[in-house]
């Protein structure tokens, strides 16, 4: 309903409806006034016709009066209400009938229903307002006749506009089909597209795997290829070393000095041969994923004065000055990869630097990924352009320039030293600025591969009771102890295979870490053993080896719960293998080491 039914209307013409011949008039009346206020022509019509319904269904009520109004407003609407003294009022399919064609609002209390027609805002003006009264009091005098032409002018008009609409509506329909046709030839070119498009796709992933696969066999190739020269010239290099000593030490007297010093420098070129030998070895080791750490606790203050005495004369007269701090952090690493770090970061750094300091400084760090133990590589040398600072990390790439002329080198000292510390566990940084120096920060973990994470600080309640590690490797043994005592209440170790079964057999422990490179008796037969033992089968057995999965007999080793690398054992790992194979241990249990 419109919110203008609460409004007063400014009043036009009221007139009694009591015959046909009036409800003649109240049809044309209604017509006549939208007209004048711009009501478009249907709208006309179904005003008229809802009028004509409901003027019909109300004949007979006694007092039965129409008055015509126009709601100023905003939203102007013009307003035909019929009232009544007496009588039954509107019927429901009257009603319904007018509903159907415009806004009703029938108040049965006040013996009232008005028809609301909205009219243009412009429409509401004065003159309008006018012209709608005078047209209201020219259909005073109209006949039944006039009636019934005016309402075939209607319906012709009606018929008229149907008609036109009809026309437009085919014309839409046919303009839809044109459209719907393009679409779908649109949308036929854009999947034969879309799908040439995903043929070529396949095509081009079918030629990256396949390139994948050649750079793949490229890097095995170039790999092999190391390894195999590396060996190769590791004999005759040796051979060229060992003579040119021997010429120094033992046939020196026969030597002039043009002869030994020429001597000399073949053993020196020897010895700088040899190194790059074996740092082309390691380089292909460590691509290939056989260069496995040895752990062990390292004396840092004996490994610093090494590498400060192998240092020391490195550079020319007149050249920086190493300072090569001391140091008596404890650290679990490995000692010569520890060592070959450091010591082709200093050779670098003293290469590129001229005149200053080259220093090494060793930092103990405690956080909450664990404790570190970070070495800083420092010089006021030339320094290395940014745009060139992540490349220095490709093998065989070095920086341009003349600051190369009279520095021999092969690239390699940058990239095998960053691989050397990620095989230790740890991380390589970089920073520089020409002119300025460079800084290199190597960080490890000071307690190997054991070292605690963000998600093992805590030390957890003893996972089993009583446990059997079989290893002969002491240093490793020592390392991973601290992480085992976290693990089960009692440890027993073992150093020798031959021993394993008949310790299992006599401590019946929860669980057994066995390795599998054994100087007697291998790990693989010793898991024979326990397995074809119907007494010690039931014992869960976890291996903890450094052997590269790829090496490993899987045949042989189906008796085992879990297999283990050493070179990336922490804590998380042991517990989620002794939460998922082993029983958990009893309240109670004391933490006890024994050695067998």
């Amino acid at each position: 309903m419109n919110t203008s039914a609460a409004q007063e209307a400014d009043p036009l013409v009221s007139f009694s409806l009591a015959t046909e011949q009036d409800v003649f008039v109240l049809r044309r009346s209604g017509k006549s006034a939208a007209e004048a206020l711009g009501v478009d022509n249907q709208d006309q019509i179904r005003l008229a016709t809802a009028l004509s319904e409901l003027g019909r269904d109300l004949l007979g009520s006694s007092g039965l009066t129409v008055s015509f109004g126009v709601v100023s407003g905003p939203q102007p609407v013009l307003r035909v209400a019929m009232s009544w003294q007496d009588g039954h009022g509107p019927g429901e399919e009257a009603m319904k009938a007018a509903a159907r064609l415009v806004p009703l609002r029938h108040t049965p209390s006040e013996r009232t229903v008005a028809v609301e027609q909205q009219i243009a805002g412009e429409a509401g003006t004065a003159e309008s307002v006018q012209q709608a009264r005078e047209a209201l009091l020219a259909h005073n005098g109209i006949s039944v006749l006039d009636d019934t032409r005016a309402q075939t002018s209607d319906l012709i008009a009606a018929l008229e506009e149907s008609r036109a609409q009809r026309e437009e509506l085919r014309r839409l329909n046919e303009e839809l089909e044109e459209t719907n046709r393009g679409v779908v030839a649109l949308y036929s070119e854009l999947s034969e597209e879309l799908e040439e498009t995903n043929r070529g796709v396949v095509a081009l992933y079918a030629e990256l795997e396949d390139k994948s696969r050649q750079l793949r066999e490229a890097s095995e190739a170039k790999t092999r290829f190391w390894a195999n020269v590396s060996h190769e010239l590791r004999t005759p290099v040796n051979s060229v070393v060992g003579l040119a000593r021997m010429l120094l030490e033992f046939d020196v007297d026969r030597l002039d000095e043009e002869q030994r010093r020429q001597v000399s420098l073949i053993s020196a070129s020897g010895a700088t041969l040899l190194a790059l030998v074996d740092e082309l070895l390691d380089v292909a080791k460590a691509e290939s994923g056989r260069l496995e750490p040895t752990w062990s606790v390292v004396n840092l203050r004996v490994a610093l004065g090494q590498l400060r005495g192998t240092l020391r004369g490195y550079g020319t007269p007149g050249a920086a000055e190493l300072v090569v701090a001391e140091s008596d952090a404890r650290i679990v690493s490995d000692e010569v990869m520890l060592a070959r770090i450091l010591r082709n970061l200093l050779s670098n750094a003293l290469k590129f630097t001229p005149a200053g300091t080259v220093r090494l400084d060793v930092t103990r760090e405690d956080g909450p990924e664990g404790d570190h133990v970070v070495f800083t590589v420092s010089d006021t040398g030339i320094g290395i352009p940014e745009e060139e600072q992540q490349q220095i990390f490709e093998e065989f790439y070095q920086v341009r320039g003349p600051h190369q002329r009279g520095r021999s080198g092969t690239g390699l000292g940058l990239p095998y030293a960053r691989r050397l510390t990620e095989l230790l566990g740890g991380s390589l940084s970089l920073t520089s600025s020409p002119g300025s120096g460079t800084v290199v920060t190597v960080r490890l973990p000071a307690d190997g591969p054991a070292a605690a994470g963000p998600d093992d600080q805590e030390a957890p309640a003893p996972l089993v009771a009583a446990l059997v590690t079989v290893d002969d490797d002491d240093a490793f043994r020592a390392t991973i102890r601290p992480l085992l005592g976290r693990l089960a209440g009692r440890v027993v170790e073992v150093g020798e295979g031959g021993l394993a079964s008949s310790v299992v057999r006599r401590e019946r422990p929860d669980a057994v870490l066995l390795d599998l490179h054994l100087p007697d008796l291998d790990g693989y037969a010793v898991l024979a053993q326990l397995a074809a033992d119907p007494g010690l089968r039931a014992v869960p057995v976890v291996i903890l080896t450094s052997t590269p999965a790829e090496d490993l007999d899987r045949d042989r080793l189906t008796h085992a719960r879990a297999v283990l690398e050493k070179s990336t054992l922490t804590l998380p790992k042991l517990v989620a293998a002794f939460s998922e194979h082993v029983t958990p241990a009893l309240p109670g249990a004391d933490q006890k080491d024994d050695t067998a």
